[in-house]
């Protein structure tokens, strides 16, 4: 359940796992903080963390020790501008494969195959990258018999 025009967690085996959100909401503990509420609506706001940011960097940095060996497509360790962003690359969603498969018993090349019949090309054919929305995936993992 959920929408296809906006990013949701999945943390299970057994599903695609969407791009890092970074959306807080306020901290009734610490007035005037804020604590991480990912994939929040209410909260969506980009960061406005640049290149120097040290916290920017600390994230990303934690996320790639996370993703394991190298290459590890960007967005699997940056988050979205507005911490709801529902798709993911091809290359994002290529490396969860064996990892889902197992989770499942399938087959990787059926993986594969659903993963392929999901990657949608560029909007109006010219318009930015392939992409994945993760949402519809996971359901059509879940609808396999």
């Amino acid at each position: 359940m959920g929408s296809r025009l906006l990013g949701q967690q999945f943390t299970g085996m057994r599903y695609f796992h969407p791009r890092p959100s970074v959306t807080t909401e306020a901290d009734p503990d610490q007035p005037g903080g804020t604590r991480a509420a990912p994939y929040n609506g209410a909260a969506s706001a980009a960061s406005q963390a640049g290149p120097t940011s040290a916290a920017l960097l600390q994230g990303v940095t934690a996320r790639v020790a996370e993703a394991g060996p190298a290459p590890v497509p960007a967005d699997a360790v940056t988050a979205s501008a507005s911490g709801l962003d529902p798709h993911i690359s091809p290359a994002n969603a290529a490396r969860q494969v064996a990892r889902v498969a197992a989770a499942r018993g399938l087959p990787e090349a059926r993986v594969r195959a659903l993963l392929a019949a999901h990657t949608e090309g560029p909007e109006w054919g010219i318009f930015g990258d392939p992409r994945v929305n993760v949402l519809e995936l996971n359901l059509a993992m879940d609808a396999l018999p």
